[in-house]
């Protein structure tokens, strides 16, 4: 690891001699977060010496935003939940030296990345964004990463700190948690990055601690991370996460990122000595020390060139690293060009690399590699290669609770869509176009710039409205042939469905169903709908969500969804089975939406993905499915079908050439899970709803120490997948298992020693 950057008295020195030049005003523009600045922004008059501080979202790759460097676009890196399923510290290393590099040469000097989140509870929104369950496993990822990423004089800023472990109400939730669990789950990662990879500074995150917010927190602020751990650096918020002015202060906090309980307030408790100089300039000090130590002070901001071809490569090589070979019956992979003739790929987004995690991680791509033309390009002319999406394209509606949406095969001419932005639906309205089918989930979704550039076949909020919005849509519906056809409304807000002029369901009379656990602001609402043969008829629903208080980023939610009879399938679907029964092989593409600020509602594959990868197993046995997701899917209900599983994450901007070199067998799958896959929700060490999502603001970490594989351990619950699971295309086996003692002190390590050998008939 890298010397630490505080440890030389040379950088005491300059620290004094900044802090010496700076007036006030310049104090508190620093702490304020006022120098966040993009190249639109005015910042404020700066002193010699103190660098524009320049920040980034970097967990997966650089979220350029604000300027048109690099046209917006970086490298797209494997999740790191990816990175976390390689086991190599090497290669995180060479993680956080790309993302140095690239910081450096786009202009920026503080990365706000890594995370080290636990994956404590399974649907948990931010999962992909860190390296799984174990606290052993991330403590080695983030050291590497973060001691190359500085090397770059770019500041890392190790997130979220602390037990930030689900995105639902998360700027309420109040956890509770014992200080050994907090101690020996929790904290490990940021002990590592402190004590090891010497970062700069630690971001806080928007919850509370045993009922004290994150930001304010002296236990956690001050007692732990600076008298006991010795950090040096700074603390940042979260993104307007700071809830006080002088407590926030008083308990540790050096800035907070986005004013709004600082920048004035704070000054004006400078004055009236609520705080003291002393502690200002201690605030500034602790801020300085990165800037000058690491070198960014030395290093004037410059715009030079991403090396694109270098920096792909390494994207495609973790991502082959960290694929997981979850099943392989009768050897069906690795795949031989010279025995197949045709192959059917299937997956609505399997054309594209919108198979990404979203909000501030989201990453512009420098060249996009999908599965099909990766597919495509590896096998040539050789193999004839057809391609059908068999479902709807997935988003930010998948996150939405309910019945899956209405496919848009169901409404033959799509629907008519007018929005308003009062509450009345008077006058014209602001914005009228043609959708596919029922379902948005509008606000923080759309926030991040660029962070809905990877969805080229879904609809957005429309520009012209600022978040509050009356819509009223309309078109024709198929009905099936059903006797009760059971519907569900998702919706944040009011909502009133039509059919054939009947008003179906009004929301505002209407009681929501009771969903133990329900993670989401959205109600759901159900209703039988009784027919005797199938037709067409026409659909009306009126939408608003201007009554809801204190909308977080002006979320609108509405999702008609339904429950089609056994036996029958979307004409998605059905062209999809056909066309995997014409060819020798079918390969199913399937994956979730996964994102900050809002929990997956299930573990279910979203739009029917389950259906789609059943029915064309059905049409050809040898069908094998890719996952692209991040926390744990629903695999109990069709892995009995499927000869062949991959887990493939999101991976990157080269993930279809990654996937192609190890379904060809010119990689060999060496990935590992690094979180485990429960058989479904009821089966997993954290399943009340007061351990998640919370009840009454409160989640309870009652399982303490026995998070991920120790609970499924403790508890001897089987699960689907364990963790540390993966197969591989050769054979490996293991002789001679040596302890040095039998027995320990408690403190003392026992040593473990053991032969590995590769006997099978390639490399692995």
């Amino acid at each position: 690891m890298s010397e630490p950057w505080f440890a030389s008295k040379n950088v005491e020195s300059r620290v004094a001699a900044l802090l010496g030049r700076m007036t006030q005003d310049d104090k508190l523009n620093l702490v304020s977060g006022n120098l966040t600045v993009d190249d639109s922004s005015h910042c404020p008059p700066l002193p010699d010496g103190l660098p524009e501080l320049r920040l980034a979202d970097g967990p997966a790759g650089l979220r350029i935003a604000g300027s048109q460097n690099n046209k917006l676009k970086s490298t797209a890196l494997p999740a790191p939940i990816a990175l976390a399923a390689t086991w190599e510290p090497e290669l995180a290393r060479q993680y956080g030296d790309l993302l140095g590099q690239e910081a450096a040469v786009t202009g920026h000097n503080i990365l706000l990345g890594p995370a080290v989140d636990i994956a404590r509870a399974p649907l948990g929104g931010r999962t992909f964004e860190s390296f799984g369950e174990d606290p052993l496993l991330q403590t080695r990822v983030v050291a590497s990463e973060v001691a190359a990423l500085q090397v770059h004089a770019v500041a890392a800023c190790i997130k979220h700190y602390l037990v930030n472990n689900q995105e639902y109400k998360r700027n309420l939730i109040d956890v509770q948690v014992d200080e050994r669990t907090l101690r020996e789950i929790y904290l490990p990662p940021f002990v590592v990055a402190v004590q090891q990879g010497h970062v700069a500074a630690v971001m806080a995150s928007y919850n509370r601690i045993n009922g004290t917010y994150a930001c304010e927190n002296p236990f956690t602020l001050t007692k732990i991370l600076r008298q006991e751990l010795g950090f040096c650096g700074f603390v940042m918020s979260d993104f307007m996460a700071a809830m006080s002015t002088s407590p926030s202060a008083l308990a540790g906090l050096e800035w907070e990122l986005g004013t709004k309980m600082w920048g004035p307030a704070l000054q004006a408790a400078v004055e009236s000595g609520e705080l003291s100089l002393e502690l200002l300039d201690e605030m500034v000090r602790r801020i300085l020390r990165p800037i000058l130590g690491l070198g960014l002070a030395d290093r004037p901001r410059h715009y030079g060139t991403i090396n694109i071809a270098a920096h792909s490569a390494l994207a495609r090589e973790i991502a082959e690293q960290g694929i997981v070979l979850l099943k392989n019956n009768a050897g069906l992979l690795p795949l031989d060009v010279g025995k197949i003739h045709s192959i059917a790929v299937i997956g609505a987004d399997a054309d594209n690399v919108s198979a990404a995690g979203g909000g501030s991680a989201f990453v512009r791509p420098t060249l996009a590699v999908s599965v099909l033309d990766g597919i495509r390009q590896r096998v040539g002319k050789s193999v004839r290669i057809t391609y059908a999406p068999g479902t709807d394209p997935v988003g930010p509606g998948a996150l939405l609770p309910g019945l899956a949406a209405i496919p848009s095969s169901f409404f033959p001419h799509g629907l008519r869509v007018e929005y308003w932005d009062n509450p009345d639906f008077a006058g014209q309205p602001l914005v009228a176009r043609t959708e596919p089918r029922i379902e948005f989930n509008y606000g923080f979704i759309d926030f991040f710039t660029g962070s809905l550039v990877g969805f080229s076949k879904l609809q957005f909020k429309p520009a012209e409205l600022s978040g509050r919005l009356t819509a009223r849509v309309t078109g024709q519906l198929e009905l099936p042939t059903a006797d009760n056809l059971q519907m569900t409304l998702t919706c944040l807000g009011m909502a009133r469905l039509y059919l054939d002029d009947r008003l179906v369901l009004d929301t505002s009379t209407a009681v929501p169903d009771a969903m133990p656990g329900n993670n989401s602001q959205a109600s759901v609402y159900s209703v039988q709908v009784s027919r005797i043969t199938a037709q067409t008829c026409a659909l009306r629903l009126e939408y608003s969500n201007f009554m809801v208080d204190g909308l977080h980023f002006n979320e609108a939610m509405l999702r008609l969804g339904w429950q089609l009879p056994e036996g029958l399938l979307s004409r998605a679907i059905q062209q999809a089975a056909a066309l995997a029964a014409k060819s020798d092989l079918a390969i199913v593409v399937a994956r979730t939406y996964e994102t900050e600020e809002i929990d997956r509602p299930n573990m279910e594959l979203p739009n029917g993905q389950a259906d789609l990868i059943r029915a064309v197993a059905a049409a050809n046995p040898n069908t094998l499915v890719v996952l692209m997701n991040a926390g744990p899917v629903d695999v109990a209900s069709w892995e009995a079908v499927v000869p062949a599983i991959l887990e493939a994450w999101y991976a990157g901007q080269e993930q279809g050439s990654a996937l192609a070199r190890i379904l060809f067998g010119d990689v060999n799958p060496s990935g590992r899970l690094p979180l485990t896959f429960p058989r479904n929700l009821a089966q997993t060490p954290v399943s009340t709803p007061a351990q998640y999502p919370g009840v009454e603001d409160k989640v309870y970490y009652s399982e303490g120490l026995f998070v991920g594989y120790r609970g499924y351990d403790r508890y001897e619950i089987v699960p689907q997948y364990p963790f540390g699971y993966g197969l591989s295309y050769t054979t490996f086996e293991y002789a001679n298992l040596l302890l040095d003692s039998v027995e320990t002190d408690g403190t003392r390590p026992i040593c473990i020693s053991f032969e590995i050998s590769n006997i099978g008939s390639r490399g692995g």
